[in-house]
């Protein structure tokens, strides 16, 4: 009886030792001013533990007659093995984990052609793949998992070890990611080996899932929402694509994101193809060489099924995940109108929505703390009056700090009004931009130069290249928080033409106390052949006075007193466009064009 007492006193004391929580509570989540705060217990890194499995998903995207398997990757605290503790998981999937292609010349399309001919065909590189087991990617860990989350990352389909074919928003880039919240849930089956038999449960997990990431990995938490699976309650999408018509066209015409000139979608397959090297060839043949070949139209740049079916905004009925959306009002890759699309149908659907935006380029998150308060709220239930909130936009102002947002009742500001501006003549300087209506402006015309860019443009005092109108200078400072909206009435010397504008802010300032908010103020293109919709575009009859209407990127900015704001209207773009042959002739109606600016308060001072 002794002998036994003193082995159980030993084996007590070998537990304590080996596993101190057994000599103290529990590790649990803890949280304050509605947030989950850092818990020593889970802060760890060496005591982390991470593995790796195959998620089964339901559909063959690349045809092998076996249903494809997602590379998934989990970080967890290790009390969710000793301590039989559950967590909910933020989770965050991509197609760049590993590894993409190099940038060789030749990748990008040639823009030096005439607008409806197709350029010489393009260069397609390989890419070589990177990782190791079982690691596939870093990204949030150590934000989340001291905070109590367990963090899991997916390589998209058809790169790295997932199996499958990349679609560039085909169907099969929804249903993998919800393959794996199904699989959280016990819903769907993971192995061990991309091929095994193996079972992988979770049982470390309370199943609620929220999901956020930058760009490319922002557009897949909107596309795994738009499935409805259940357990996703938040996501957090930050600048991303939400329709690849609108990243890579815009108002029919065949436009590129900015940095990247010449990039299409058949472009972006080629960058992220980094899966089995055995696939590649047939993956090529069947989505790059034929779905994104025939659909993707270089040609009128019109809005077709294809696009409609990589348009997320079309696919929304059954999310019913809450949405707190992150964008930047300078992106000029992933423009500030895919987020606000989105934002706007998911709040006329009724969810739970909020919007940040700040005033830089390309990514940017919401505060550490207001993503806290949204991944509390809804993974661990904590009632941190997020879903009570009365301001539902979050607006960084032009001299703020990221962190630092200014709240509001929404976007745009309820407070906006649409002013309308109007042109009086001037070319070849700068005509004139007033909330007076005057009549008998006649017809300004403009050469197109791709040679000169917009910058050079709105700087010069004097060039047919573009037509600038300019309000007199402001006596207050004004706030612009919407959609602008142009109508012009155009008419073209050939039977194609690209047309751009730009709205800025002079005089132009540079230098090194220059602001990325200083000088451009919004911009948008279009194609004058698709004046009557954009799913059709016919040639324009030369010297025909065609009008179209189309809508600038959104923006919220504060323009100061002393300022002027430019409309400025011109032809090819030189960061943007197709690179025509210089010498097209554009005519401006001048009493058939406005501008619709919404301004806060509806005034603007002179």
């Amino acid at each position: 009886m002794i002998k036994t007492l003193n082995n159980h006193i030993i084996f007590f004391i070998l537990a304590l030792i080996t596993f101190p929580s057994f000599a103290q509570e529990k590790a649990t989540p803890i949280f304050k001013d509605g947030e989950a705060q850092i818990v020593e217990a889970f802060n760890d890194p060496d005591k982390w533990i991470r593995h790796d499995l195959f998620v089964e998903t339901t559909f063959d995207s690349d045809g092998d007659g076996k249903l494809d398997h997602m590379h998934v990757a989990v970080t967890r605290p290790y009390q969710t093995e000793t301590e039989g503790l559950k967590l909910p998981v933020i989770y965050e999937s991509s197609p760049y984990y590993a590894g993409v292609a190099p940038d060789v010349d030749g990748v990008f399309w040639n823009v030096n052609h005439e607008l409806g001919e197709m350029a010489e065909e393009r260069v397609h590189p390989k890419v070589a793949r990177l990782g190791v087991r079982p690691i596939i990617s870093n990204s949030q860990i150590k934000t989340w998992v001291p905070r109590g989350y367990i963090v899991v990352h997916s390589s998209s389909p058809g790169t790295g070890l997932s199996q499958g074919a990349p679609t560039v928003g085909g169907d099969n880039e929804s249903l993998a990611p919800k393959a794996v919240i199904d699989w959280l849930n016990g819903r769907a089956k993971g192995y061990t080996e991309p091929y095994g038999n193996d079972e992988v449960k979770a049982y470390w997990t309370t199943g609620k899932v929220g999901m956020t990431g930058t760009s490319y990995n922002g557009t897949i938490p909107l596309a795994a929402a738009t499935t409805g699976v259940e357990d996703l309650e938040v996501i957090i999408p930050v600048a991303p694509n939400t329709s690849y018509y609108h990243y890579y066209r815009s108002n029919g015409l065949v436009r590129s994101p900015g940095g990247y000139l010449g990039e299409d979608i058949d472009v972006l397959y080629d960058y992220i193809h980094s899966g089995d090297e055995s696939k590649r060839a047939s993956n090529n043949a069947k989505v790059r060489d034929s779905e994104l070949k025939n659909g993707m139209d270089r040609i009128t740049g019109d809005y077709n099924e294809f696009w409609a079916g990589r348009d997320y905004l079309n696919d929304m009925a059954p999310m019913k995940a809450a949405l707190l959306m992150s964008h930047g009002f300078n992106d000029w890759n992933v423009m500030p109108e895919h987020s606000y699309r989105i934002y706007k149908k998911a709040k006329d659907m009724g969810l739970e929505t909020a919007i940040y935006y700040h005033q830089f380029g390309h990514g940017g998150p919401p505060p550490v703390s207001m993503m806290n308060k949204w991944f509390t709220h809804y993974l661990f239930g904590v009632d941190n009056g997020i879903e009570n909130e009365s301001n539902k936009a979050w607006i960084v102002r032009e001299d703020d700090k990221m962190e630092e947002p200014t709240p509001y009742k929404d976007y745009p500001n309820p407070e906006a009004k649409n002013v309308s501006l109007y042109l009086t003549s001037g070319a070849p300087k700068t005509g004139g931009l007033t909330t007076n209506k005057s009549t008998n402006q006649g017809q300004e015309t403009l050469v197109d130069n791709y040679s000169f860019d917009g910058e050079a443009l709105a700087k010069a005092e004097i060039t047919n290249h573009r037509l600038l109108y300019l309000t007199p200078k402001l006596t207050k400072d004004i706030h612009i928080s919407g959609v602008p909206k142009i109508t012009i009435k155009v008419a073209s010397n050939k039977p194609a033409a690209n047309l751009s504008v730009w709205l800025v802010s002079l005089p132009w300032n540079e230098g090194r106390r220059s602001k990325i908010t200083d000088n451009i103020i919004t911009r948008g293109w279009a194609d004058p052949q698709n004046y009557k919709s954009l799913t059709e575009s016919e040639p324009l009859k030369p010297g025909k006075f065609y009008e179209i209407t189309f809508d600038l990127q959104p923006d919220d900015q504060v323009i100061k007193a002393g300022q002027q704001i430019g409309l400025m209207i011109f032809s090819s773009d030189k960061e943007y466009t197709l690179h025509p042959k210089p010498g097209t002739e554009l005519t401006i109606d001048l009493d058939g064009t406005s501008l619709t600016l919404p301004v806060v308060g509806g005034v603007l001072k002179f």
